[in-house]
């Protein structure tokens, strides 16, 4: 039987375009290292030549992308895998373990971060006619979607106004409007709409979410946190772990371990010294607390990090 060979739509072809020049720029900007914080607000463009090992990292309020290479993002038991035909969406502060697993010197991967300010996609909501959502059948506050044309077409014109730093200020904020406009029409857009709609029970989670990683050094109780969200305790436990894959006192752990270990590799603290600075006061609990979470207990894994490569955000 003969083979049949399939021709690609207008609309891949479009896509594998747009896809090819954001790849060539994102290349050039990343020539002279493996990550690169632009000069247009929240853009960061990155690079890495080998696969890496799963790091543990928070993801805030952003869209990933993808145009080389390929990404693995663990939430919880859920995993995300990113690459250049799906974007990243995060909707809300994440604890995560991250792993580039395609990526190499002759076929580097190549990435880019655009974070999100929550009050500007609730001014476009305010401000426009914006169509309905697509139906959502998760509340997770991190999903992927299927990269468009326009998408990439929108965050392509964002790239290209780092060869002319002037434009940034006055064309930055309308390209950035237009790239969430595309992310709230798109497959997952009812994500960012749950988080930008107040009074929704996704925004009182969102807000408990910034309190916790605001205060993750003090002693909260659920009640407390419930109250303020205007929730009984079990429909905020249910809706927190919901969004975030964590229970809120998982989440508090996570974000104090995590900022222990950057103390410790950044800032040369002590175990102790960082146990107490993120709000441990049994130096004990948090090394078994450590060892459960990065695999080794602080000293070791201080160690393998300055012999390796430096931890920092989830790129």
């Amino acid at each position: 039987m003969d083979e049949v060979t399939l021709t690609p739509s207008a609309e891949e072809q479009r896509l594998a375009a747009a896809l090819s020049e954001l790849t060539r720029s994102i290349a050039r900007w990343t020539e002279k290292g493996e990550r690169h914080d632009t000069a247009v607000p929240g853009l960061s463009l990155f690079r890495r030549e080998a696969p890496t090992e799963p790091a543990c990292g928070i993801y805030e309020p952003s869209l990933c992308m993808v145009t080389q290479g390929a990404k693995r993002v663990f939430l919880g038991d859920d995993c995300y895998v990113y690459d250049p035909h799906n974007y990243l969406i995060t909707s809300v502060h994440l604890p995560t373990l991250v792993q580039i697993h395609e990526a190499s010197a002759e076929k580097p991967y190549l990435g880019l971060r655009l974070t999100f300010d929550l009050r500007e996609i609730s001014q476009l909501m305010a401000d426009s006619k914006v169509p309905p959502p697509h139906p959502q059948s998760s509340s997770r506050g991190m999903a992927t979607g299927r990269n468009t044309p326009a998408l990439v077409g929108a965050v392509q014109r964002l790239v290209d106004l780092l060869d002319d730093e002037k434009d940034i200020p006055v064309l930055a904020p309308i390209i950035q409007r237009e790239i969430i406009y595309r992310l709230l029409v798109g497959e997952q857009g009812a994500r960012l709409r749950q988080i930008a709609v107040a009074g929704s029970q996704s925004q009182q989670i969102a807000r408990a979410i910034e309190w916790l990683k605001g205060n993750f050094t003090k002693s909260f109780r659920i009640d407390d946190l419930a109250a303020q969200a205007r929730m009984s305790t079990s429909t905020f436990h249910h809706h927190f772990r919901s969004m975030t894959a964590f229970s809120p006192l998982q989440y508090q752990k996570n974000l104090r371990l995590q900022e222990a270990r950057r103390l410790m590799l950044a800032e040369h603290l002590d175990a102790a010294s960082a146990a107490f600075n993120v709000g441990y006061e049994s130096p004990s609990q948090f090394s078994r607390e450590y060892n459960r979470l990065f695999g080794a207990p602080p000293l070791r894994d201080i160690s393998n990090l300055r012999r390796s490569v430096v931890v920092g955000q989830p790129q």
